[in-house]
């Protein structure tokens, strides 16, 4: 099949979506289609991308977009400035057997219509549900209906939609009753990620790494980081990454001593994974009344990848993962959204301390069960990109 992937952000911009979508490209292309990635011009390292894209298995087409001021594709004049020029490009340009639109719902919405126009089949890739996310931030109800129907309608005319788990699919399916749902899991590149190589040596720190929304609820781990700092005066905690919380949650750090908390801006794949090998714990969070319990956060995965344990606060099926999961690596603890258990976890998590070879066997089981390869094969078989039967 002659095959495009529609996506705002992709390599080297590191994120969940770009792993995930170059996985999937990848397993594409392996499996003998022809596979065009339409994305952005990255922020940085423009040189070193091109001569990257040039040695992949598929093609990959680059378009200048606007971005915020932290440089991410992020508000709906950005989106749009994608969308706009990416519905020309799938209308005007070559003649393909399936598109596959990553979100936001804008995306999702403007594929649907070039590919009814060109008689395309196209798919939508659902690794979130954008309208819960808008309505957990305390977005006006109008703009959460807009984003909703959006979502509705690029889910509900596509040949197919990729869930990321059941949670997922079960809201899909009141979203937009009439999608055709895939569930294909969800998983982190554990050639990056992995308990082998280099490590931060930056202390005893915990690391919240990714991005931090407010639906996310991290600021907790700053006021059960001020309660554990009298015990263990070195305790640090890291935020790497981005995210719309980020200005509360300095605002909250600079109360602690100078020091307890850093802030550290998106980095190289390569540098994260350091940064999650040298920490004592990554943290994770959702918080409860955010109506959105049913989400998985990909940081988890990196993390354990990297042989490092998670502390998970909040609802959810990672705390149902780790319970069926726990007794075969390290993987960490869970506990609720509440102050008081999680001063308990993070005092936990300074105390234990883990061999390398527990890490490296954590590392070795995620290498097994949360890699994203598996997960772009079961997404292929299931849109009809390989010789296996769809899922």
């Amino acid at each position: 099949m002659r095959v495009a992937i529609a996506s705002r952000i992709f390599e080297p911009e590191p994120s969940a979506a770009s792993f995930r979508l170059a996985a999937l490209a990848t397993a594409f292309a392996e499996a003998g289609n022809d596979v065009t990635v339409l994305t952005v011009r990255p922020a940085h390292d423009a040189v070193e991308s091109a001569a990257s894209d040039r040695r992949r298995a598929f093609h990959v087409k680059r378009f200048p977009v606007l971005r915020d001021r932290t440089g991410y594709v992020r508000g709906y004049l950005q989106y749009l400035s994608f969308d706009v020029p990416l519905f020309f490009r799938i209308l005007l340009g070559p003649k393909r057997d399936l598109v596959i639109s990553e979100p936001p719902p804008t995306t999702g919405f403007f594929v649907r219509l070039a590919a009814m126009l060109r008689r395309t089949p196209y798919a939508y890739y659902a690794a979130d549900i954008w309208s819960d996310a808008s309505e957990s931030t305390g977005a006006p109800a109008f703009v959460v209906g807009v984003v909703r129907g959006m979502e509705r309608f690029a889910m509900s005319g596509a040949r197919g939609v990729l869930s990321v788990n059941d949670g997922v699919t079960a809201r899909i399916r009141e979203i937009a009753p009439k999608a055709r749902v895939h569930t294909v899991g969800n998983g982190i590149d554990t050639a990056v990620f992995s308990a082998e190589g280099p490590k931060m040596e930056a202390g005893r720190y915990l690391i919240y790494s990714g991005t931090a929304s407010e639906w996310q609820g991290a600021g907790i781990f700053i006021d059960a980081l001020e309660r554990v700092l009298p015990e263990v005066p070195d305790a640090r905690l890291v935020f790497l990454g981005q995210g719309s919380d980020w200005e509360a949650l300095r605002k909250r750090a600079s109360q602690l001593p100078d020091g307890a908390v850093e802030f550290v801006p998106t980095v190289p794949p390569t540098e994260a994974a350091a940064w999650m090998r040298g920490a004592v714990a990554s943290l994770a969070s959702i918080r409860p009344d955010a109506g959105y319990s049913f989400a998985f956060p990909t940081k988890v995965f990196a993390s354990w990848a990297s042989g490092t344990p998670v502390v998970y606060a909040g609802p959810g099926p990672v705390r149902d993962f780790i319970a069926v999961h726990g007794d075969e690596a390290a993987l960490g603890a869970d506990c609720d959204y509440e102050l008081t258990d999680v001063t308990d976890a993070l005092r936990h998590a300074f105390a234990r301390d883990l061999s390398d070879d527990a890490r490296l066997a954590t590392g070795e089981w995620a290498a097994q069960n949360v890699s994203l390869n598996a997960v772009a094969l079961r997404a292929v078989a299931a849109l009809g990109g390989s010789k296996n039967e769809p899922a």
